[in-house]
């Protein structure tokens, strides 16, 4: 079978999903968003989790040239064959879920928050960091947004990263709306979008209006297919599933901060002083609680 099947498929839907109906769109989404399900599932739980009828997924077989559902099935299901590197289970997550019902739920958070970081950190491609890194130091001003709970991840990013990137500025500020403070955005500009599912109207208009004012855009989100009607320069893409009714956030941590890694490296020594710059007022001004010294 040609290895390169899957990525094509992948890229096929990409490419196609605006202009697809309804319901061939939903599926397609979902195939790219989980391609590892898709290849694992059988049609009538893969039509279950996308919402959809089997029919419909035969449909989108169809529509992409192949002879039935199981054919455009089969490179997601020899990739998952072929796939190494799985992650080992410590012996303390057996132990906790063998020791009442409180362990039990707490080894299935652990399991899932390593579980998520290890597919959001193996999925990075080193050539999309470094063109991301080149693009923020590139720009003059890069615009960073968020609502909702993702503005805390936003709130990290800006808080560190500005050590290494002058440039950063975070938006909304004092409870403006994002749209307002890229009034004076300019092409050659970039803008930092996170979003996670289900995605926030605010942070889609910013994207949206980036895109008409000529900024550059990069996403971090859990899909490549935000929204139908604008793309982004880079997709940066970060698993959020969870045990519980809210998305779990630690793969998208673990991407944040390797990117705060490369900016930094990147920036070298102009880092480092930026960064000693700020302790150094942070220490003349107590920023830091410390215990005094018995006399």
């Amino acid at each position: 079978m040609d290895p390169t099947l899957r990525s094509r498929i992948l890229a096929t839907l990409k490419d196609q999903i605006p202009d697809l109906p309804k319901g061939l769109r939903t599926v397609a989404k979902y195939v790219v968003d989980h391609p590892s399900d898709f290849g694992l599932d059988p049609i009538r739980q893969t039509a279950k989790k996308a919402g959809v009828s089997t029919y419909t997924l035969v449909r989108l077989a169809e529509r992409l040239g192949f002879g039935g559902y199981d054919e455009m099935r089969e490179p997601f299901r020899q990739a998952l064959v072929s796939a190494a590197g799985v992650m080992e289970k410590p012996a303390w997550i057996d132990r906790l879920r063998e020791a009442d019902e409180v362990g039990r739920i707490q080894a299935e958070a652990a399991l899932n928050s390593m579980s998520i970081v290890q597919r959001t950190l193996e999925q990075q491609d080193a050539a999309q960091m470094e063109r991301v890194v080149t693009m923020l130091m590139a720009a003059p001003t890069v615009y960073l947004t968020a609502v909702r709970a993702t503005y805390a991840l936003a709130y990290y990013l800006h808080y560190v990263g500005r050590m290494a990137l002058p440039s950063l500025q975070l938006i909304p500020r004092h409870m403006n709306s994002p749209v307002d403070e890229l009034h004076d955005a300019q092409p050659g500009d970039v803008m930092i979008a996170l979003t996670f599912t289900p995605y926030s109207r605010e942070t889609i208009e910013a994207c949206k209006l980036a895109r008409r004012k000529g900024v550059k855009l990069i996403m971090i989100s859990d899909s490549e297919i935000v929204a139908p009607d604008f793309s982004a320069d880079e997709t940066m893409i970060a698993s959020v599933l969870s045990p519980h009714y809210f998305s779990c956030y630690a793969g998208a941590m673990a991407l944040i901060e390797a990117l705060i890694t490369q900016l930094v490296a990147a920036r070298g020594d102009a880092a480092r002083q930026r960064i000693a710059s700020y302790e150094a007022i942070r220490a003349e001004s107590h920023a830091y609680w410390s215990a005094q010294k018995k006399r």
